[in-house]
């Protein structure tokens, strides 16, 4: 007597769904031309546990669902893999870019510190420049002053000869 038979008889309609949910499919699940049907009033309890398929047709259903849990697993790695270069790669951006941050406020501080080395280097002489200029002024009046003194009075001559000379 074959169980699968009689369970096969109980579901009746169902019968289809059961092949999709376990994987077998419906010639593997055929009922032998040789076997008659089981009524009803057999001695197996419809209700009982049925083993549906042989252990090669099980082995080839838990072979496909192994596939396909090896496909979720490879994706499930693969997505963290992915997340984990992404982490990685938004660190490294993140690492240069406070380092190029770093970079620029030392340059930028260096180049305060320049500059004011040279607005301290040039006010320290600004006194030096107006002493040498002072100096180079008085040295000038001076000058004036004694070539006015030895020319004057030949400018006073001239001065008195045109204004005493009448054209006519």
């Amino acid at each position: 007597m074959d169980l699968r038979v009689g369970w096969a008889q109980w579901f009746g309609p169902r019968l289809k769904s059961w092949q999709i949910i376990t994987g077998v499919s419906s010639h593997e699940s055929a009922q032998p031309s040789n076997v008659e049907l089981q009524s009803f009033s057999s001695p197996v309890s419809p209700l009982a546990p049925v083993p549906s398929t042989t252990f090669s047709e099980s082995m080839a259903s838990n072979r496909g669902q192994g596939g396909i849990q090896q496909l979720l697993t490879a994706e499930q790695e693969a997505q963290h893999i992915v997340n984990a270069a992404r982490s990685a790669k938004m660190a490294r951006l993140k690492q240069a870019k406070d380092e190029a941050e770093r970079e620029i406020a030392e340059s930028r501080s260096q180049v305060e510190l320049q500059f004011q080395k040279k607005v301290a280097a040039s006010s320290g002489d600004s006194g030096a420049n107006v002493k040498r200029l002072e100096h180079e002024t008085e040295h000038k009046i001076n000058h004036l002053s004694s070539e006015a003194s030895r020319i004057s009075s030949d400018v006073v001559q001239m001065l008195l000869k045109q204004v005493t000379t009448v054209k006519v």
